[in-house]
Order: structure tokens, then C-alpha cells, then sequence
């Protein structure tokens, strides 16, 4: 098979040894998109590795049709058109993946849109309601609202009607997320969001991916028994915690990865996205965003662009180009 590899800091398409053989839960997928997500980016730069074992191949989530079954998976079927979360090798022809990683494409969409599901909403998922555990009403707080994890959760928020605030890089990205159902944002150019925030009413829950720059400010406007999930370290690893304010307010400050989950954690959550949230998907209420794709070759032009911090939803790459 092809896949991308990377050679002398160039994203190359080429020759790759085919992944498997198959155990007994897994499937093979031939891949026809794939999502492209800034942990491919941290990987490339050598900061963010694969957990043992996984592929070496960038590439988080992957859409396409099964074409082989291990003897224990009972869901899915040889034809299947699927979408799968991976721990690593998406950008390729094939990948092979436990079952419970994967599922079917939601009715009524095609392989381009299913692509630019798994990571994101389940990310999304797992950090606001699991990890936050997000209660009626309570409110969000955003970082980064048109990334594609920030377009994904802007639409769960309005879904289960907990109103959000988000932060992003121009006042063209809070108009696409306000179009989406944020309720209210902040321009970050425009200095500190703290007052912004406040007046707004403060957060309960806030799912933040940039890290040490913002942990003072986020404490300010994380309301009583309020929670901070902490998903990513755009804006460093250090900084100081205000644990006086932390224990005054009883605040949680909660760290979270999904990549280095196992299996069975990650079906879990997929679970949940197939029963709270493909419905949604499948009539229209809830739908993915995307920013723009480019063909499987072309990896260094779309992640040039990602990097660009440009995007408002996802990035996919074209594999096969089906559907």
C-alpha cells in the first residue's frame, strides 16, 4: 500500500508495508479520507509520538469501507462504509483497527463529511461530558471555537442546551461559530478574555487547548465548583496555579488525552456518539464542518495550512476521494 511518511521534514507519499495481520476484534479499512488534526502536526515536530506498539503513520481518523473481519467482530460486516478513530496510520490505502473504534457512517452521509467526525466529536464528547461531566444548564467556555474540536462541541452545547463563550483568532471566526450556536466570543487579539467572560456569567466548564498562557485567566472565570479540562499545551506546560482561588472556589483542573486510551475506553465513547449523537448527525441538527480538503499527495500543502491557524472546522485528505 501508500502512505505518507516522513522524510527529512517532507510529507511523502509512498510504498509502505501493509498493516496487520488481523486478531480477532479488528478490521480492516480501506481508506477513502482521512482527518488531518493537530496532534499530526506535534508528531511531525517529534514532540507528540505514537503510544507503543501503534503506527508510526500520522493520522487520527480515517473514513472508508471494511474490507476484512476478524472472527470475533459481530457489528460490522465485510462493506461496510465506516468511520474509525485510530491511535495512529490514517494517512494511508489501508489501516487496520479494533472494532470498537469504529463506526458505521451516520444515514444519510457520505465518506467526504463522515471523515471529519471521529476525533473531534469524540474528543468533544469525552472532555465535556464525561471528563467535565456537564450538568443542565451549566456554561462553557471554548478555546479555540473554530477548530474542529471547537466546532464540534459548539454544536453538542447547543444540542443539550448548555450555552457557550468562545475565544478565537479573528472576529470572521466568532461570527462561524456564533453561526454554529455559540452564544457570545472574544476576539483573543483584542487582549485578556476575563472581563468578556464575567459579564457573560462565568463558566462551569471550560475545555481549553492551549495550556500555560491562559491558566491565570481561566481561573478567574471559572465559576464555583467550576472545571477546567485541559486538552492541549499550544500556549506552553508551565505556569503558575492560583490554589488559594482553586480551593476557595473548589475548582477542578482536569488533564485529558484521547489518543493513548485503550480500546475499550475509546469504545466508550464511540458508544455514546452512536446513541446521543448520530441521530442528531442524521437529521441534520448537528452536522461536520469543513474547511477545505486536499488529495493524499498534497499532505504538506494541507498541513502548511492547518499550521496557518486559518482553518474555521476540518482539514481532510483525499485518499481514494470516495464519496
Amino acid at each position: 500500500m501508500h502512505a505518507i511518511v516522513t522524510e527529512e521534514s517532507r510529507l511523502t507519499w509512498r510504498e509502505q508495508p501493509t498493516p496487520g495481520p488481523l486478531g480477532p476484534d479488528d478490521v480492516r479499512i480501506n481508506v477513502a479520507w482521512a482527518g488531518m488534526n493537530r496532534a499530526d502536526i506535534m508528531q511531525r515536530a517529534g514532540s507528540y509520538p505514537p503510544p507503543p506498539g501503534e503506527s508510526q503513520i500520522l493520522g487520527l481518523e480515517v473514513s472508508g469501507t471494511v474490507s476484512e473481519a476478524g472472527p470475533g467482530v459481530e457489528r460490522l460486516r465485510v462493506g461496510d462504509k465506516v468511520c474509525a478513530l485510530l491511535a495512529g496510520g490514517g494517512y494511508a490505502e489501508e489501516v487496520v483497527v479494533s472494532s470498537q473504534q469504529v463506526l458505521p457512517i451516520p444515514d444519510g452521509m457520505g465518506l467526504r463529511e463522515a471523515a471529519a467526525l471521529p476525533e473531534v466529536f469524540a474528543t468533544a464528547w469525552l472532555n465535556l461530558f464525561m471528563e467535565g461531566a456537564l450538568k443542565t444548564g451549566e456554561r462553557v467556555l471554548l478555546h479555540a471555537g473554530a477548530s474542529g474540536v471547537g466546532t464540534a462541541a459548539i454544536q453538542l452545547c447547543k444540542a443539550f442546551d448548555h450555552p457557550c463563550f468562545v475565544t478565537a483568532g479573528s472576529d470572521e471566526k466568532i461570527a462561524a461559530c456564533q453561526a454554529l450556536g455559540a452564544e457570545s466570543g472574544w476576539n483573543r487579539h483584542q487582549g485578556s478574555f476575563v472581563d468578556a467572560v464575567k459579564a457573560w456569567g462565568g463558566a462551569d466548564v471550560i475545555l481549553d487547548p492551549v495550556g500555560a498562557s491562559y491558566l491565570a485567566d481561566n481561573q478567574q472565570v471559572l465559576n464555583v465548583d467550576g472545571r477546567l479540562v485541559l486538552i492541549g499545551l499550544m500556549g506552553g506546560r508551565l505556569a503558575d496555579l492560583d490554589m488559594g482561588r482553586m480551593l476557595m472556589k473548589r475548582q477542578r483542573l482536569i488533564g485529558s488525552t484521547l489518543r493513548s486510551r485503550p480500546p475499550k475506553a475509546k469504545g466508550l465513547i464511540l458508544d455514546a456518539l452512536l446513541a446521543h449523537v448520530w441521530p442528531r448527525l442524521e437529521t441534520g441538527k448537528i452536522c461536520p464542518l469543513i474547511d477545505r480538503t486536499w488529495p493524499i499527495d498534497q499532505a504538506d500543502t494541507a498541513m502548511e495550512h492547518l499550521e496557518s491557524n486559518a482553518t474555521t472546522g476540518k482539514v481532510l485528505l483525499a485518499v481514494s476521494g470516495e464519496g
